[in-house]
């Protein structure tokens, strides 16, 4: 069961993608339908003959030619022949046939995915003008970072249950505070206390987390150091993956950063507060009735 899902978040995020490059590049009103999509037999017309037929499914040259189109966008370890297009879609059909006779469709983990797909789908044919027009100067990527600069830190983890009992909780931080207590009084110590306490895979390393956009931390981990001097450690930090003391080994400036990187967090901010206002007035559409109790 576990293996089938993660075919199908495979496949079916690659047929998100799909959509979202057919929104962005066709208008819907010329989009050809899938062949076995069709409802009865379709007289071949003089510009769209029939290219191939599976089963009595027919193949149009419109469908068959913007498939091989959108093949050339896009680099593979294969050469995109017409041939091989072809093929994908004869394989297709055949495996589409093969799913609607053994019923997949009404499969659990296909309806859930199928939803996925409707609904990034939805969104992308709602939000497509919106989003293609996003801007994003240089001057936006550089006052981002200003507040949010790279930094290194190292880390000494001390791991937690998802939800640990109180006691459970104060014997960790318990131990955390003795580790950040023997730290304040001898910091040179931090490569021996990360290598004999700390539970991450980089303990080895002193904990070297090297230098990381903000966005890469915890928000409560980066909170917590940031503003703070080369040499900064921290005392313990609680975030989903346990308690953490943190020490702050580099900031690096905007002159050192990556700009595009920056350019694409910014894009991304944009993005996601166009989808919050979209959302906004999706909900005032939709009875929604929360039980907060349940929330605590």
């Amino acid at each position: 069961m576990k293996k089938m899902t993660q075919l199908f978040s495979v496949s079916l995020t690659l047929i998100v993608f799909s959509l979202t490059v057919t929104f962005a590049q066709t208008p819907p009103a010329t989009t050809p339908a899938s062949p076995s999509a069709q409802k009865g037999p379709v007289p071949p017309a003089a510009d769209d003959p029939i290219v191939a037929t599976v089963d009595g499914v027919e193949i149009r040259l419109n469908q068959f030619m913007q498939a091989y189109n959108q093949n050339l966008l896009f680099v593979s370890g294969k050469k995109v022949t017409k041939e091989r297009v072809l093929n994908d879609i004869i394989h297709r059909e055949i495996g589409l046939k093969k799913a609607r006779a053994e019923g997949l469709a009404t499969n659990p983990i296909v309806k859930a995915k199928m939803d996925d797909v409707l609904y990034h789908a939805q969104i992308s044919k709602d939000l497509e003008a919106k989003l293609a027009g996003i801007n994003v100067t240089d001057k936006d990527a550089e006052d981002y970072y200003k507040n949010n600069k790279e930094i290194r830190t190292a880390h000494i983890l001390l791991r937690l249950k998802v939800n640990p009992t109180k006691e459970e909780f104060d014997e960790v931080m318990k131990g955390a505070l003795a580790i950040h207590f023997e730290l304040k009084r001898k910091p040179e110590a931090w490569a021996e206390l990360a290598n004999k306490h700390s539970q991450a895979t980089n303990a080895a390393q002193a904990g070297d987390m090297g230098f990381q956009p903000a966005l890469n931390y915890a928000p409560e981990y980066y909170e917590a150091i940031k503003g703070k001097k080369v040499g900064y450690i921290a005392p313990p930090i609680q975030t989903q993956f346990g308690l953490h003391i943190v020490k702050v080994l580099g900031i690096k400036e905007w002159k050192d950063a990556d700009p595009v990187l920056y350019k694409k967090i910014v894009y991304d901010q944009k993005r996601d507060k166009i989808m919050e206002q979209y959302f906004q007035e999706l909900r005032k559409t939709a009875a929604i009735k929360i039980n907060k109790q349940h929330l605590k």
